[in-house]
């Protein structure tokens, strides 16, 4: 896997997501946890049922949430929580800010390695890989589990704070 190489983004401190968005945030978390879950179980079926009606619905929810969602979870990532954060004098947030950054590429990447064969189990065919699924699908799940712990237990609850005193000094100067 190579790494995708990122647009340099002009950073601004008021790039930000509104409280109720970091919420929405959160809620993609447990929707990837879910859909991951899913993931397994599908490959679970495959076996015993092959590309049934069952596993192409199973298999078109997982496309739609990682080519759809996820992607576009990533995406407001990159606009509204990492620019305000990647200019702080935290090296070490910075740093975690520019793992995240990464990782949206290797995830991205990942999924263009998966989304063929679970395309071709949502249209029932039958050339699907399961042995390459089962291979490819614990390295997908990992990257996502310690994406999702970095960014809930480090950035975003420096991008909450960094919101705050940005709040608190806009109501300063106002005030």
């Amino acid at each position: 896997m190579s790494m995708i190489a990122k647009p340099k983004v002009r950073a601004t401190r008021e790039a930000m997501p509104p409280p109720a968005g970091f919420e929405a945030l959160d809620q993609t978390h447990r929707e990837v946890v879910a859909v991951l879950v899913e993931f397994d179980r599908l490959l679970q079926h495959l076996d015993d049922n092959g590309a049934d009606a069952v596993a192409q619905a199973s298999a078109k929810r997982i496309c739609t949430f990682f080519a759809g969602t996820a992607r576009q979870h990533h995406e407001d990532e990159e606009k509204l929580v990492f620019p305000g954060l990647l200019l702080s004098s935290d090296p070490d947030l910075v740093q975690n800010v520019r793992r995240l950054q990464q990782d949206h590429g290797w995830l991205e990447e990942d999924w263009h390695e998966l989304s063929p064969q679970i395309e071709a189990i949502a249209q029932g065919y039958s050339w699907y890989d399961v042995a390459h699924l089962r291979a490819a699908l614990p390295v997908f799940t990992a990257l996502y589990h310690e994406h999702i712990a970095l960014e809930e237990g480090v950035v975003y609850p420096a991008a909450k704070r960094h919101q705050q005193a940005l709040a608190e000094g806009r109501a300063q100067r106002t005030g």
